[in-house]
């Protein structure tokens, strides 16, 4: 077959939801009526939603007749075990913990391996990760390579661990767990490579520490991986998702996200005696052992959403046309993070946005602009999400992003269109924006709840 430029979509539209058409007047009342805060906004206020790639995609035709197979038994479902097979196809843990949702895997583990004077690195820790640790009492630190900091820098594995910090922290510090992020969604969705993995597993061997993996977005880096590093180009997906696991020890899971369910997630591990005691706190918190929360059919989804998932005709589409959006604004000349990350197109407001200081919440100053411009709504990643310290202070994060997520499977590329032409406007008028205070706001993950105020009035 001729080999064409094109890249279309690997599937074709099978059933189909309306959006709602909403005026400027009617999104500005929105805005008002949930205190700037566009997790506050109702979903039928929205037209292109993009504020997460979590449990948003569209599920395919043979996820909707596994939900159909479902088994509800309480114990030894065979849709439990066709979900185990599923997971240790990919990660051959020996005990495979199923959860309601990553975060609840999170909970589970640091629960048990948290606590006051240990200290877990990451490459960078996304919110409830940072938010379940600091719960313990633990602390958080994030050792990306300082490429990852610098939106401009072309480094094709951004998410990559800074193996010199890591060293050090080790030589200094309790740290019960490493843990890596891949791809690095704070960090603006970049690749972890096999190189660098390896490094850390190094490290994590000679100072006895285990390794594990925040692995949501794993298809979406072993792609990246086979396009970008040395000797990878002839390797199925498959092969590299499990090298992938071959240098971890567990890993926590949202199958949310790569995995294209509306819910679920995982806990995997190899040591027996943590698994036990995570089992234990499994069944008083979330359910037995053979469901963890979830009901049959979303056991079914998940395993046939992880054999979709690595099917590499998705996988280009997935990652063309995510670039696809990010290309056309850093050539209409919006600062994004380059190179363009997976799931997302991370849009840069403080470069964008240098009248507005950092806490006044550029970020936030942009995502209401694309909201009430165009009703896009996305999400802010920056000194909102993680400016706050535990001890309640706050200062500016590495960078003050926005992210526009991309769920899979759902838009069109007229709606990306779209968002280049609303988001281009919105730069264009830039001068014109102006910052947030917080008006209230809960102690942690201030950025889901929090309620904000413009500090000039939003014409």
């Amino acid at each position: 077959m001729t080999a064409f430029e094109t890249i279309i979509e690997p599937f074709r539209i099978h059933s189909v939801e309306p959006i709602r058409m909403t005026t400027r007047e009617e999104r500005i009342a929105a805005l008002e009526q949930a205190g700037y805060n566009l997790f506050r906004l109702k979903s039928e206020d929205v037209a292109i939603d993009l504020l997460t790639d979590s449990g948003t995609g569209a599920m395919s035709r043979d996820q909707w007749a596994g939900i159909q197979r479902g088994d509800e038994s309480y114990a030894g479902s065979p849709s439990w075990l066709r979900f185990e097979a599923a997971v240790k196809h990919l990660f051959p843990f020996q005990h495979v913990i199923p959860t309601h949702q990553g975060r609840a895997a999170e909970r589970i583990l640091f629960s048990q391996i948290g606590g006051e004077g240990k200290t877990i690195p990451n490459n960078t820790h996304f919110d409830t990760t940072r938010a379940n640790i600091e719960f313990t009492g633990a602390r958080a630190v994030d050792l990306v390579i300082a490429e990852g900091t610098d939106p401009r820098s072309e480094h094709p594995f951004k998410g990559n661990m800074d193996l010199t910090a890591l060293e050090l922290t080790l030589m200094t510090a309790d740290v019960p767990v490493v843990f890596m992020t891949i791809t690095n969604n704070a960090g603006g969705g970049q690749p972890v490579s096999l190189e660098n993995l390896r490094g850390v597993r190094a490290l994590c061997d000679r100072f006895g520490v285990p390794l594990f993996l925040d692995a949501c977005r794993f298809a979406e880096n072993a792609y990246f991986i086979k396009l970008r590093e040395p000797g990878m180009a002839n390797r199925s997906v498959t092969e590299i998702v499990r090298e992938i696991a071959s240098y971890a020890d567990g890993m926590t899971m949202s199958a949310k996200k790569d995995p294209m369910a509306n819910i679920g997630g995982w806990l995997a591990l190899n040591d027996d005696e943590l698994a036990e005691r995570c089992k234990t706190m499994l069944i008083l918190t979330e359910g037995f052992t053979t469901y963890g929360g979830l009901a049959g059919r979303d056991l079914e989804a998940i395993a046939q959403g992880l054999q979709e998932c690595v099917q590499e005709d998705y996988l280009r589409y997935r990652i063309a046309s995510t670039a696809y959006l990010g290309d056309k604004l850093h050539f209409a000349g919006v600062p994004i993070v380059r190179p363009v990350g997976g799931h997302a197109v991370f849009l840069d407001a403080r470069e964008l946005l240098p009248h507005i200081d950092p806490l006044e919440y550029p970020g936030q100053a942009l995502a209401v602009a694309l909201y009430r411009e165009g009703g896009i709504r996305s999400c802010e990643i920056g000194t909102i999400m993680f400016g706050s310290r535990p001890d309640g202070s706050e200062e500016p994060a590495a960078m003050d992003l926005v992210r526009l997520a991309i769920p899979r499977r759902t838009y069109t590329q007229s709606h990306l269109d779209y968002v280049v032409e609303v988001v281009t406007h919105v730069a264009n008028h830039a001068a014109d924006l102006r910052g947030f205070e917080i008006t209230q706001q809960p102690a942690q993950l201030r950025h889901f709840t929090a309620e904000f105020a413009p500090l000039v009035a939003v014409a």
